[in-house]
């Protein structure tokens, strides 16, 4: 294909996916009854993306039979946010027997996820689980056996592959532009607003998120895996916790009775947030999760900064790394081949002059449900060749659902689940088991000093070419 001709198709691909999501998969699948649905863990994020927008966008093709959190306050208010009329439990086993859903959505804190995941599968339902799917390589086990033994599907949110962005990369590499694959640099950054909530919240205990290079960067392990098209091998990776945690001369409880507040640059007021007080602020006596909780407090455990090398069965290499107190959140991405190089990056402020975002107000926009695309703007992909020009694909911006990627996933899920897939965006368990066995090889690379092979974590075998889901 001709540059001129490459560059159009680019731009007509991804504009037809932007003004209709579904074409992406095709018609809609036909809806002989509502599917009736469950969700634990009525957190922010379990009952908007897993919530209130499946219910506006998606209630002609299902319904919540259940709402399942151990807060009480909290489930009662998801209830009311959501805007269903189902009943609320404590109780997920009792919830199961008393609704009989098809479809169990695990949105509970990383750590329990393996637990309802099992239960699900084994009291009749499929999973959807936010991802990570679990924090470590004996729960993973756990989920893989239940799914094989029950014979229902396990399926991962992995919504960053739906992102128009990441889509258009996965195109491009699909496409044999740069030639056979050799090596990748991947490079993202979290800023002192998002990078430090998850020092906040229950996200800075090992137990309860397996650290972020399972919380956060399973997103990332992921998006690796899907664009290189293999399997990890091996992992070598360097991380500590030298900003966030015990490294500061002063902390407290937590940001709304701090005495420190003044002269804090990390204060952070929950109370101008609504939405935040209703959810958690007014469920406190419950439970006692504060979530605004200090980020200096010394039982913080996880690495605020990480590096990690990877090993692919195909032999393409990774260097990977994850800052979460740096100034802007962006990301940047090299892919190294034979016949050229292909460079994408976003959220890299001076790429548009020196004046610095609103970082709050951008990472509240991505989180957004509702999609807006902005015609004057655009992500780029380059594409250098060796002993060629350099080919510009131009991504129009999207903004809001992880760059589209929310609205598409459930899409995938609800509407379209058995359409083709030419891409592979559909996640099945193995692809959250090969996200997290990353992770967990990286974590623990971090704390023995030495590489850490994959198939000592799992029975899985690796892959040269990636398994897709089905």
């Amino acid at each position: 294909m001709k540059r001129r001709e490459f560059l159009a198709a680019a731009g007509m691909t991804t504009a037809a996916a932007l003004v209709r999501p579904s074409s992406l998969f095709g018609a809609a699948a036909p809806t002989p009854r509502k599917k009736r649905l469950v969700l634990v863990g009525t957190g922010v994020r379990g009952i908007s993306l897993w919530g209130k927008s499946l219910v506006e966008n998606h209630g002609d093709r299902l319904e919540f039979v259940g709402l399942c959190d151990i807060n009480p306050g909290r489930v009662a208010y998801a209830k009311t946010y959501i805007g269903v009329d189902c009943p609320t439990f404590t109780d997920f086993e009792q919830m199961m027997d008393q609704t009989k859903p098809d479809t169990v959505i695990v949105t509970t804190v990383d750590g329990t996820h393996h637990e309802f995941i099992v239960k699900g599968l084994e009291m009749g339902a499929e999973v959807i689980t936010e991802k990570p799917m679990t924090i470590d390589e004996d729960k993973c086990r756990k989920i893989l056996q239940a799914e094989k033994r029950t014979k229902r599907k396990v399926h991962v949110g992995f919504n960053y592959r739906y992102g128009t962005h990441f889509t258009k990369i996965k195109e491009v590499l699909a496409a044999g532009k740069i030639g056979r694959l050799t090596s990748v640099d991947f490079h993202w950054y979290l800023n002192t607003d998002h990078g430090a909530s998850y020092f906040r919240r229950w996200h800075g205990l090992r137990r309860c998120s397996g650290t972020l290079l399972l919380h956060k960067a399973t997103h990332h392990f992921d998006l690796l895996n899907w664009w290189i098209d293999s399997d990890p091998i091996e992992v070598h990776a360097f991380g500590a916790l030298d900003h966030y945690g015990r490294n500061n001369p002063f902390r407290h409880t937590h940001c709304r009775t701090c005495p420190h507040k003044d002269k804090c640059k990390f204060y952070w007021d929950i109370t101008k947030d609504k939405h935040l007080m209703n959810l958690y602020v007014a469920n406190e006596k419950y439970d006692g999760y504060l979530r605004d909780a200090c980020l200096w407090r010394p039982e913080i455990d996880i690495f605020d900064k990480m590096a990690v090398q990877i090993k692919y069965a195909n032999g393409v290499q990774v260097s990977y790394s994850l800052t979460t107190y740096s100034p802007f959140e962006g990301w940047q991405i090299a892919f190294n081949g034979f016949e050229g190089r292909l460079d994408s990056w976003d959220g890299i402020p001076w790429e548009k002059g020196l004046q610095m975002p609103s970082q709050e107000e951008l990472h509240a926009l991505e989180m957004k449900q509702d999609l807006q695309e902005d015609p004057t703007q655009f992500n780029s992909i380059m594409v250098s060749h060796n002993f060629g020009p350099v080919e510009q694909v131009k991504v129009p911006k999207m903004y809001g659902g992880h760059g589209g990627g929310d609205a598409r996933l459930r899409e995938r899920l609800f509407v379209s689940p058995n359409a083709p897939d030419p891409l592979g965006h559909a996640a099945g368990s193995r692809d959250g088991a090969m996200s997290i066995l990353i992770g967990i090889a990286a974590r623990k690379s971090i704390d023995t000093g030495k590489p850490v092979k994959i198939k000592d974590l799992t029975d899985l075998e690796p892959q040269v070419k990636r398994i897709q889901a089905v």
